[in-house]
């Protein structure tokens, strides 16, 4: 369940208002008070807490895990993802453990801060009775022991799915004319925890002056990346959105071309081991995100078929359903493997502390362009030697090599500036293009291989005809593209 909430100061001498027709959408507001008790764990490092994440158990409604998105909120309203489970209040229940592994990485969970919370609630509904919006006044009372420590009051106005855009606005204004103060999303368990886990977390992308060093722009790529991986393993393992698969993958294809085009920077021998390793894990991703990717370009084509011939697109569906099942089973596998455990553990020690050659310690706006350069040189090679008509490897090949000049680009464009983004946005139109004519022509030998038999034979055929047009029209369009990303100007600061 996604979580939207929107937390408000409280003043000590705030009621809530009447929020009943607070907006037309409203037929009744339900008031309610509860008592409620809640233990927070966490790591000793309280490294849950600090990377946005919480665990909790309540008395009465279970054990609740809270996960932020890779963009965890949109203005002020805080966007999680909210997982329930049931079980013993003692011990965490394996499956909620299991959605905190990128954080926990194997490390032990222990109670952290008791809380003893007077819940007021109003409950918004509509006019077919399902709740809109619960408005809610915790005070709330941090135990040590028998002991309050500390106490404190918020106000969370948490959204449902049916409430319409102009409700939350409506809300706030209400509650701010009632006394309450300016947003603060800071969660309980960091206002119980106090400094130690308004920490950063382990990763940590700092901003980078101008002046800083090579291996502070290879540090800053790494730490995002692998953050990146981090933020998707929990949806990998909820199966629910494709694109936490497809964003773990490009994660690891970033980390792997950072690993290789700024390998002068690093230990060679430690760069190459943990780059072969990612390669293992971007194999197991690439089987099911390669699978959703031909499973979206056949869906689009199947949609457009004639009564007659849904039957045999629908099959042709179910057989790459069935493929994309199995390598997701193997990823799903993977996740869960020891192997990938100590990878996730080896891959932040590795962000965090990169280990570094010395002219690493080198000013990045002389140190890295060559290294850009070097990697531009390689796909000017490649287009010299195409020829009258380039075959379809040949531009596979240069995808790649121009997915690693964007790629690398975008790592020293915190240190380069804008002349480096701009190539690294010229790199991406041709990658994208080219992208197309991979995925078209991979799309063709999947039909060739899988769908041309038997009564799927015409479907099949009309399939690959639909992906040879647009594998022609992505031919046509890749030149244009080239010529733009080849502008001298575009290099001017490598």
């Amino acid at each position: 369940m996604l979580e939207r909430e929107l937390k408000l100061e409280a003043p000590p001498g705030f009621r809530l208002p009447d929020l009943g027709q607070v907006t037309a959408d409203v037929a009744s507001a339900d008031t309610t008070t509860e008592k409620l008790k809640t233990t927070y764990f966490d790591t000793r490092d309280l490294r849950l807490t600090r990377w946005g994440c919480s665990l909790r158990y309540r008395i009465g409604q279970g054990w609740t895990v809270k996960l932020p998105g890779p963009d965890s909120s949109n203005g002020d309203l805080l966007v999680r993802g909210e997982h329930v489970f049931q079980g013993d209040p003692d011990a965490p229940p394996t499956a909620a453990l299991d959605l905190l592994t990128a954080y926990l990485r194997r490390s032990a969970v222990h109670p952290v801060a008791h809380l003893r919370t007077t819940r007021h609630m109003i409950t918004l509904r509509g006019s077919d009775g399902s709740p809109l919006a619960e408005t809610v006044q915790d005070d709330v009372a941090v135990l040590e022991g028998r002991r309050i420590a500390d106490k404190f009051r918020e106000i969370e106005v948490e959204l449902k799915d049916a409430a319409s855009d102009s409700l939350l606005p409506a809300i706030v204004e209400r509650l701010s004319v009632a006394g309450a103060g300016a947003p603060n999303p800071t969660p309980k368990v960091v206002r119980a925890l106090g400094p130690r886990a308004q920490r950063a977390p382990e990763l940590d992308a700092e901003e980078l002056a101008p002046e800083a060093t090579a291996g502070a722009a290879l540090r800053r790529a790494l730490v995002q990346s692998a953050t990146r991986l981090l933020r998707h393993d929990a949806g990998i393992r909820l199966g629910n959105d494709i694109e936490d698969v497809h964003q773990a993958r490009v994660a690891v294809r970033r980390l792997r071309s950072h690993l290789r085009t700024f390998l002068p920077l690093m230990d060679i021998e430690w760069a190459v081991a943990l780059r072969q390793e990612l390669g293992w894990l971007a194999d197991e991703l690439g089987g099911v995100r390669d699978a959703d990717v031909l499973m979206e370009r056949l869906r689009k084509h199947a949609d457009g078929l004639p009564p007659r011939d849904r039957s045999p697109g629908a099959k042709i569906l179910a057989l790459l359903a069935a493929q994309r099942d199995a390598a997701m089973g193997r990823l799903r596998e993977t996740v869960h493997a020891t192997r990938y455990v100590d990878l996730l553990k080896r891959l932040v020690d590795s962000a965090r502390t990169p280990q570094l050659a010395p002219i690493a310690a080198e000013a990045g706006a002389l140190t890295l362009p060559p290294l850009v350069a070097s990697l531009w040189r390689n796909v000017r090679a490649k287009v010299d030697d195409f020829g009258a008509e380039p075959d379809d490897t040949q531009l596979h090949k240069l995808r790649i090599r121009t997915k690693r000049c964007r790629y690398a680009a975008e790592a020293v464009a915190p240190i380069i500036g804008k002349s480096a983004r701009g190539f690294a946005k010229a790199a991406a139109q041709l990658q994208e293009v080219l992208g197309e004519h991979h995925d078209a022509v991979v799309a063709m030998q999947w039909l060739r291989d899988h769908a041309a038999t038997g009564n799927l034979t015409f479907v099949a055929g009309h399939f690959s005809a639909l992906e040879h047009t647009a594998a022609t029209k992505a031919r046509t369009e890749w030149p244009q593209c080239w010529r733009k990303f080849d502008r001298k100007k575009l290099r001017a600061w490598m």
